[in-house]
């Protein structure tokens, strides 16, 4: 504590006293409102469930008295005196729909159905039947009818030919309700509850989301639910006090319906008076650290806004708003700091001009001398040809050089356009690299000096890659003519590797001449650089890199030492800038000249 500032003491000790003022208050009103929460949702859950009782209670006499109704109608009497299974069940679709139930069956007297229908795909006829034999449908007037994940409860009633005195029995007659979604979410809706529908193990039917209902089906794997008194259950990340009402004591499968009230939402209330009165002890805290900055605050705030002034300018932001403050010794760093800004941005500006004219100039200097030579031999030999007295070869002589001053022009000329084409101009084709490579070779071979110069391609077969032919040929041929010119003066030899690396195509020249200098070599693909050439503009190797970087490639100076130096191309097999022309790549074959 004793390198912390006074500032900080305060403020931790302001927090210490808030936090275990409202610690105690809220375990006190927590604790207590927890007990009266619990008790209430205790009678809550035993109200719903009464609810349910007299609600289950009438929903089976109105199904009974519908059952005894449907059993009288003389009409179905009449229908199940014909004894014919197909007339029975066609016929009995009106009395289905006077029941008003979910499920209407007829049962003739060897228990076997002889109509049976369902307002909604449900139980089959066979899964009844099964559900029905073995059981005195008589004795057991009331039955739950439980399969393929679909609940009834059935009531079975009698049919008689004439009066009942006379026990000449037709058959049976049942009518049944689904317990469905809709009955749960009325049960739910009557007893302010989540409600669930269980037959076993199984969850017929909830008002639960998916995730709470897959939680309910495995508490009942582990637990034996009773109507006795309620259970505190987790379902899922929500809390609940549930309890159950059987609907069949006493038989197998058991059949339950589940109460749930949410101990969450009852507990909303204490979550509030929570929150509420956390923050009040966090409007404490902060009341007091206002406090203590704003005391602080004349001290403390001149200082921040220079060191965000020193961050500022370190990522070179000259123009970051830094004012003094007051007449303290704050102030006066602060105005320092500003003249010392100020001469540095106009120190930079003077730089980058300087920097700027000399780029131009350099520029200038170069075009200039290469310009010069081929204009003078142009201009020279123009005058030569205006002599009536020269011979033809010697005309054809100097129109010869003429030609060759031109074309030296012309590339200078095209070597500074391409530095300004954009990579959209690239006329891409699929082709074998080894194509592009060998016409370089043959360039470079035609030049008389470099006849001498041994160039070798090794290459596993052809490797195929989308490039624009012309302009990597181009690249190619400056790399060469640079590597011919450096074992020019040592060695003799220039070696291309062409070798494959996953997506991508490695081409590597290699040269046993005496290496590039140290001194350009950080500069090597910069403009207007060039080193030990009588005749060189300097563009070669940046017209070269831009066109491999057009291609997504890289191109860099790989390693160069006394009898090894090595360029390396990384270039993509597959291009992103393919020239589609009627759904098909540009002819791979086609010439496109140096």
């Amino acid at each position: 504590m004793g390198r912390l500032r006074l500032r900080t003491k305060f403020l931790i000790a302001m927090l210490l006293t808030s936090a275990g003022l409202t610690a105690a208050v809220l375990l006190i009103v927590q604790r207590t409102v927890e007990t009266q929460v619990r008790r209430d949702l205790g009678n809550d859950l035993a109200n719903s469930v009464e609810t349910f009782r007299n609600l289950q209670k009438e929903r089976e006499s109105a199904l009974a008295r519908s059952a005894e109704l449907m059993a009288d109608i003389p009409s179905l009497k009449a229908l199940m005196t014909s004894h014919h299974p197909p007339t029975i069940q066609d016929a009995s679709r009106e009395m289905f729909r006077l029941s008003g139930g979910d499920l209407f069956a007829l049962v003739d007297t060897t228990g076997q159905f002889v109509g049976f229908h369902t307002k909604s795909p449900g139980i089959t006829r066979e899964q009844a039947q099964q559900l029905l034999e073995g059981r005195n449908s008589l004795d057991e007037p009331l039955q739950w009818w439980f399969a393929g994940g679909h609940l009834y409860e059935v009531v079975l009633a009698p049919i008689y030919f004439g009066p009942r005195t006379d026990n000449s029995l037709l058959g049976i007659v049942a009518v049944g309700h689904e317990m469905n979604a809709a009955l749960a979410h009325q049960v739910s809706q009557i007893a302010a509850s989540q409600v669930a529908i269980v037959c076993g193990p199984t969850v017929v039917v909830s008002t639960l989301n998916a995730d709470q209902t897959s939680e309910l089906a495995a508490q009942f794997n582990t637990h034996r639910l009773v109507a006795q008194g309620p259970a505190d259950w987790k379902l899922g990340r929500e809390s609940f006090v549930v309890s159950s009402v059987a609907l069949n004591p006493g038989e197998s499968p058991s059949i339950a319906m589940v109460v749930m009230k949410s101990y969450d939402e009852a507990t909303a209330f204490l979550n509030h008076l929570t929150r509420l009165l956390v923050a009040v002890g966090l409007g404490a805290f902060f009341v007091g650290s206002l406090l203590v900055y704003f005391t602080a605050r004349n001290f403390t705030r001149p200082l921040e806004e220079l060191v965000e002034g020193v961050r500022a300018l370190g990522r070179g932001d000259f123009r970051y708003p830094v004012g003094p403050q007051g007449g303290s010794e704050v102030a006066e760093l602060t105005n320092s700091f500003i003249r010392m800004r100020e001469g540095l941005l106009e120190a930079q500006q003077r730089l980058l001009g300087a920097e700027r004219l000399a780029t131009i100039g350099r520029m200038a200097s170069s075009i200039s001398h290469d310009l010069r030579h081929p204009l003078t031999a142009v201009l020279a030999n123009a005058e030569f040809l205006a002599d009536a007295d020269l011979a033809p070869h010697q005309r054809e002589e100097l129109y010869l050089e003429i030609r060759i001053a031109v074309n030296r022009l012309t590339d200078l000329i095209d070597s500074l356009l391409e530095l300004s084409r954009p990579a959209e101009s690239l006329n891409i084709i699929d082709a074998p690299v080894e194509r592009a490579l060998n016409r370089a070779i043959e360039l470079v071979r035609a030049h008389p000096q470099f006849h001498r110069i041994v160039i070798a391609i090794e290459s596993a077969g052809l490797h195929n890659a989308q490039f624009d032919s012309r302009k990597m040929e181009r690249v190619f041929y400056n790399l060469l003519l640079n590597a011919s010119q450096a074992a020019q003066v040592c060695g003799g030899h220039v070696t291309v590797w062409v070798t494959d690396a996953g997506d991508n195509l490695e081409i590597r020249i290699a040269d046993d001449g005496p290496g590039v200098e140290s001194s350009i070599r950080d500069k090597l693909f910069q403009p207007f650089v060039s080193h030990g050439k009588e005749n060189g503009t300097g563009l070669g190797l940046t017209i070269a890199q831009k066109i491999v970087q057009d291609h997504d490639g890289s191109l860099r100076l790989k390693t160069s030492a006394p009898g090894q130096t090595v360029m390396e191309i990384v270039l993509p097999r597959r291009s992103k800038k393919i020239d589609v022309t009627n759904g098909r790549l540009a002819d791979a074959s086609q010439h496109f000249p140096a």
